[in-house]
């Protein structure tokens, strides 16, 4: 086992806004997260991994989120939260392994009507300020909609990191599957909100959680079932989640691009009074 890892959870637009804001006040107080030696992004977290590897200072990626002038366009979208995670919930029922139920959200995201890829595609592209793969390593996490297969991709998959991006983003009923090869790819946060299991053989893994540590949506494994088999592997933990300021912050609809400023805001209060220890 060797390196340090950094997990960065889903958690939408606000999820974006909290966590860049978290990774800066970690910075201003001499906690720098992002020269990790892997980072895995799902979801927001795919967004996040790809902007603070881009070579872009992490002020300057924070002001992009807190400052409304400097924000870039989003589609806005209205989530039920309570519905979404009883229509998750339902593709539970019955199933006959992880992967038939995230084949059931899979078929649900195909079937459901979003706006375009193309539509999409531009909003993730406007949001990360280099189109090209860091040469940090960064693994992003997405699932076949079709066979509910995991999908990593990275620097060696060939596959254009705005697609990578869009695919760990692409929110089953909220937005369209990307479609990457002729394969139609949907939200890694359908396997896990983390994924912190593929951190896997780092001495020192970071989990940044913005939904929470006990997410509301049902999973393979509880993130701190997944945390206690890091451990039990040989590596240090350490493991954040929005404090009460940021949890309200964030809001009921993550989704919402109005809490991109008091989201981001909060996180960098947050991580400025945060001293991390990993055990």
């Amino acid at each position: 086992m060797s390196g340090q890892a950094l997990v960065l959870g889903g958690g939408g637009v606000a999820g974006i806004a909290w966590t860049t804001g978290l990774l800066t006040g970690l910075a201003d107080r001499g906690q720098d997260l992002t020269g990790a030696d892997l980072i895995v992004g799902t979801s927001a977290g795919a967004t996040v991994a790809a902007q603070v590897t881009s070579g872009v200072a992490l002020a300057d990626l924070f002001a992009h989120q807190a400052d409304p002038a400097r924000q870039t366009p989003e589609i806005p979208a209205d989530i039920d939260m309570e519905k979404f995670v009883a229509d998750f919930g339902a593709a539970f029922a019955d199933a006959g392994s992880p992967a038939e139920v995230r084949q059931r959200v899979g078929e649900m995201a195909l079937a459901a009507e979003t706006v375009s890829e193309a539509d999409r595609r531009a909003v993730i592209a406007a949001r990360l300020p280099s189109h090209d793969w860091p040469a940090q390593r960064i693994v992003l996490v997405a699932v076949d909609a079709e066979t509910g297969e995991p999908k990593l991709f990275d620097r060696a998959s060939g596959v254009d990191l705005v697609d990578a991006v869009a695919a760990s983003c692409a929110v089953p009923g909220i937005w369209p599957p990307t479609t990457i090869d002729g394969r139609r790819y949907v939200d890694g946060g359908i396997r896990s909100g983390e994924n912190a299991d593929y951190a896997a053989g780092a001495t020192r893994v970071t989990v940044v959680a913005p939904m929470g540590l006990e997410s509301p949506l049902p999973g393979e494994k509880t993130l701190l079932s997944v945390l206690e088999d890091l451990r039990a592997a040989g590596a240090e933990i350490a493991v954040i989640g929005p404090d009460e300021a940021s949890v309200a912050a964030i809001g009921q609809n993550p989704l919402d691009p109005s809490t991109r400023t008091p989201a981001a805001e909060a996180g960098r209060a947050q991580g400025t009074a945060l001293t991390l220890t990993w055990s």
